[in-house]
C-alpha cells in the first residue's frame, strides 16, 4: 500500500456548473459531448471523472437525475475509470436538488462541499462581452451577491441520504475551516477514512493560490488528519498546472479539467480535456512519478467497485 500511496490519482471534471458556453467552444454540452470528453480523458490517464449534467439546448447546469441518465451508463459500459457524481450542482440550488443524482445513481464518489462560502463569478464579465444565451450574463452578475450555503445542516443532509449507498466522497475543501468542518464530521464517525480531500485554490471568496496557501492547506490537513486521508488539488483558471505540480511534488494528487480551467497555456483554449490530462501527466511523470489506474485508485481512496453502483 505504500508503493501505492506514492502513485498519483488524476481526476477530471469534465464539464462543471462554473464555466459558461460562450466561454469556450470546446465545453462539454450534450451528453455526446460528455461521453467523448470523458473517455478522452480516461483514455489520457484520469482514474476519476467527476461529472456534472447541463441542459442540452442552452448549456444551464442541470442537476436532475434524467440530465445524469443520459450518459452514466454509457460511459461506465466502455471505461474503467471512477465515476465521480457532483453534490455541488450550481451554488444556486437547494440541497435536496444537488444530491439527488447521487442518491439515485450511487456512485463510487460523490463530491461534498465542506462549508458555505462567497462564489463569485461576477469578475468574469469583464472579460466576456458577447454571450450565446441570455442566461449567461445573468447568471455571472448575479454571483456578486451569492453565498454558496453548504451548512453543517446540508451536509449532515447529504451524508446521512448517501450513507447506506457506500459511497465514499471527494471532500472540496475551498478555505482552512473546511478542513476543521471536516474534521468535526470525522470526530462524530459521520465521515470514515481514508478521506478524499479535494483542496480548491482560486475561486473567488475561498483561498487564494499563493505556494504558501497551498502549503499551508496541507500542512493544517496533515496536523488534523495525519494518516487518515489522501490529499488532491485544484487550481482554478491559469493556476491549475502550477498547483498540481506543486501537489504532486508534496505526495498529493491532482484533478484537472474544463470545470476547473479553459486553458491549456497562457492565451491558449484547451481544445479537450484529454489535452488538460496529458499537460499533468506530463509534468507527473517529468517528475518521476507514476500515475495511478482506475484500479489503483479504488485501491487507494477504498472505493466499492463499479459493480455496486446504480447505473
Amino acid at each position: 500500500m505504500a508503493a501505492l500511496n506514492r502513485k498519483v490519482v488524476i481526476t477530471c471534471a469534465v464539464t462543471g456548473a462554473i464555466h459558461t458556453p460562450s466561454m469556450s467552444p470546446h465545453i462539454p454540452i450534450t451528453a455526446d459531448q460528455i461521453i467523448a470528453d470523458a473517455l478522452g480523458a480516461a483514455e489520457a490517464g484520469a482514474a476519476i471523472l467527476h461529472l456534472h449534467a447541463r441542459d442540452q439546448e442552452n448549456g444551464r447546469p442541470d442537476q436532475t437525475p434524467e440530465g445524469f441518465g443520459r450518459f452514466l451508463s454509457r460511459i461506465k459500459q466502455q471505461t474503467k475509470a471512477a465515476i465521480n457524481i457532483t453534490t455541488g450542482g450550481s451554488p444556486f440550488m437547494r440541497v435536496e436538488e444537488r444530491v439527488k443524482p447521487a442518491e439515485h445513481f450511487k456512485p463510487e464518489v460523490a463530491s461534498l462541499n465542506m462549508g458555505s462560502i462567497n462564489f463569485g463569478l461576477f469578475h468574469l464579465l469583464d472579460r466576456y462581452k458577447e454571450f450565446k444565451f441570455d442566461w449567461e450574463p445573468q447568471f455571472l452578475e448575479s454571483t456578486r451577491d451569492l453565498v454558496f450555503r453548504n451548512s453543517f445542516k446540508d451536509i449532515e443532509y447529504i451524508l446521512e441520504t448517501c450513507y447506506n449507498n457506500n459511497t465514499r466522497f471527494e471532500f472540496e475543501c475551498y478555505d482552512i475551516a473546511h478542513l476543521y468542518n471536516l474534521k468535526h464530521f470525522l470526530d462524530r464517525g459521520l465521515v470514515k477514512p481514508p478521506l478524499f480531500v479535494q483542496s480548491v485554490f482560486g475561486i473567488l471568496g475561498g483561498i487564494g493560490t499563493h505556494q504558501e496557501d497551498v502549503m499551508h492547506m496541507k500542512r493544517t490537513a496533515d496536523r488534523l488528519f495525519g494518516d487518515q486521508y489522501r490529499w488532491s488539488v485544484l487550481g482554478a483558471g491559469a493556476s491549475q498546472m502550477r498547483i498540481a505540480a506543486m501537489a504532486a511534488s508534496m505526495g498529493g494528487n491532482v484533478r484537472v479539467g474544463l470545470e476547473d480551467s479553459l486553458w491549456a497555456g497562457p492565451g491558449k483554449l484547451a481544445t479537450s480535456n484529454a489535452q488538460q490530462v496529458r499537460l499533468v501527466r506530463s509534468i507527473i511523470e517529468g517528475m518521476g512519478l507514476e500515475i495511478a489506474t482506475a484500479d489503483e485508485a479504488r485501491e487507494i481512496l477504498s472505493l466499492k467497485g463499479a459493480d455496486q453502483v446504480n447505473f
